[in-house]
């Protein structure tokens, strides 16, 4: 099969695959709390008019969202204390009638209305904050993920998120070891964090080097999600570059890399519901990485990212809706 998927979430959906086929990802039970799905998502509008035209809502898509967590273990089933954020957030939006693949890479502060979750897991609030946020509500695990996608789901308009994935930190390390290190070119500076990883040079990341370049962000010149999301995306792409590397050299590679990185993800969607999603965005054409327009300001404790409704609306269109004939 001619692969085709050009996205910087190629690698973080491809493990999360991987684990499906071979370990049996399903839907986690929830026998805690009364979070319940029939309202977990509002039916966006089937039709709109947007800048004058009209336009009718896509019948045929798939939406996927991938969530890097910042902390370093997965909180238990029946804990409802988790700090768990979601630092890296990325939508796949699968267009089944026309083939093709497209990546929204959503900053982590942007701000969003989210449901705020009591202790067994219910609803007892709605307030709006940064998006990676959602994620501390609820049990760490799948409640949580739930929470954050119907966060995105706020945010873009009422578009329902068919699956989600999370993926703990700790996996960076792990995966990027086992194909043996990725190299990047280090565009900033890193003193005093990482004085491995020096301004200007080619640099092979291994171990928590690896992490430091992903996650750091406090301490740089540049100190805004903005500019850790294109670090991610920089390093997300040669890392997928690597996999497929690994792929052509070991048969093996596949069994050994989920054996390997399944405890470290959460995900909704069956192992064979998985396998076909993998199967589709490998033929499909990939489009781009998107990302939504906005600005930022600094809040009451942490900077905060508002994004432009108009370009919003418009992304929104052009993702999930069709001109009318």
């Amino acid at each position: 099969m001619k692969r085709r998927i050009k996205i910087a979430a190629a690698a973080l959906l491809a493990v999360a695959v991987v684990c499906g086929i071979f370990f049996g990802i399903s839907v986690w039970d929830r026998q805690t709390g009364e979070y319940t799905e029939p309202d977990a998502f509002e039916i966006p509008d089937s039709a709109l008019t947007y800048d004058g035209k009209k336009y009718d809502l896509k019948e045929n898509v798939e939406t996927v969202l991938i969530m890097g967590l910042d902390k370093f273990e997965q909180g238990g089933e029946e804990e409802y204390t988790n700090d768990m954020q979601a630092d890296f957030l990325m939508l796949l939006v699968v267009d089944n009638d026309a083939e093709e693949c497209t990546a929204l890479h959503i900053n982590r502060d942007t701000i969003a209305q989210m449901n705020i979750l009591g202790v067994a897991g219910d609803k007892v609030d709605v307030i709006s904050q940064q998006l990676a946020l959602a994620h501390t509500y609820g049990n760490g695990k799948e409640i949580s993920c739930r929470n954050t996608a119907e966060a995105v789901s706020n945010l873009l308009l009422g578009i329902e998120i068919n699956y989600y994935m999370s993926v703990t930190m700790d996996a960076v390390g792990v995966y990027n070891d086992y194909v043996g290190g990725v190299e990047v070119v280090i565009d900033d500076d890193f003193s005093g964090i990482d004085n491995t990883l020096v301004k200007g040079e080619k640099v092979l990341l291994k171990g928590d080097h690896a992490l430091n370049f992903v996650r750091s962000r406090y301490g740089l010149d540049d100190d805004t999600n903005n500019r850790r999301m294109e670090r991610q995306k920089q390093y997300l792409n040669a890392l997928y570059e690597k996999t497929q590397q690994c792929i052509a050299e070991d048969d093996g590679f596949v069994f050994d890399a989920a054996s390997k990185l399944s405890p470290y993800v959460v995900s909704n969607c069956s192992g064979n519901r998985l396998q076909s999603l993998a199967e589709k965005i490998a033929d499909y054409e990939f489009t781009e990485i998107r990302n939504l327009e906005g600005t930022f300001s600094k809040g009451e404790r942490f900077m905060e990212f508002h994004a432009d409704g108009k370009n919003v609306e418009e992304t929104v269109v052009e993702l999930f809706y069709i001109p009318r004939d």
